[in-house]
């Protein structure tokens, strides 16, 4: 079985937690899957959600069905983060006396992974051609135009589907489909993150993920070994 992989990083990114924001903007701990399939339909050049669609915008129609490992460069899964304060003063922005807007949000700072695509339909060989191609019709960013997404180390590996007993897992997983030996842990990292766009109102549906260094019992999905890392798609 064949898949891209690449090193995806930035100096900073906000992937934005639409449940908080009374004070603060916060962002998702981990780029998730909807947005990485954003970065992909700016590679591609597919349409977003200023233009006109029945069900999804473009880019998620023709690329939801994409199957994604995402591995943190972080030993933890924890990345740095820090509040921004910046001002948005366009006149729409806030009903504030002079019209500017006071802007608080939470970035992830040097943020790092390595993404892989399983080579396995149409849309996922010609992503695979644009980025092998170092090509992309607009330019691909982290969550928000603020923060430039930077692409590189791309090539194409092979997988190996690995035996499930005591080895670790380096991706971000569904915490639902995985047993862990908790004995021979020494972090865990958890949170629930998107994974899909709901179709009736295209909010984020949720599921509990999970990065630890704990040997696995039992999977009740494949696990896959490029010679580096064992990893889990979605």
């Amino acid at each position: 079985m064949k898949a891209l992989k690449f090193t995806l990083k930035g100096k900073t990114a906000f992937f934005k937690n639409p449940e908080v924001n009374t004070y603060y903007y916060f962002t998702y701990g981990n780029i998730h899957k909807p947005a990485l399939l954003g970065l992909f339909g700016t590679v591609l050049g597919y349409q977003g959600y200023e233009s006109e669609f029945d069900i999804y915008p473009q880019y998620y129609e023709k690329l939801k069905d994409i199957s994604v490992s995402i591995v943190p460069h972080k030993e933890n899964g924890h990345f740095y983060r820090k509040i921004q304060y910046f001002n948005n003063s366009v006149g729409y922005a806030s009903h504030e006396q002079g019209g500017n807007l006071v802007v608080k949000e939470q970035w992830l700072e040097n943020p790092e992974w390595s993404i892989y695509v399983l080579i396995n339909n149409e849309e996922s060989q010609k992503l695979a051609e644009m980025i092998m191609n170092k090509q992309c019709v607009y330019t691909p960013y982290l969550g928000k135009n603020d923060h430039l997404a930077i692409i590189e180390d791309t090539k194409l590996v092979e997988l190996q589907e690995n035996d499930c007993q005591d080895i670790q897992i380096h991706s971000l997983s569904f915490a639902s489909m995985i047993d862990y030996n908790w004995r021979t842990a020494m972090f865990k990292y958890e949170e629930y993150l998107p994974i899909a766009l709901k179709e009736s109102t295209n909010h984020y549906q949720l599921e509990k993920m999970i990065l630890t260094d704990a040997t696995v019992k039992n999977s009740h999905v494949p696990i896959y070994f490029d010679g580096e890392k064992n990893v889990t798609f979605y």
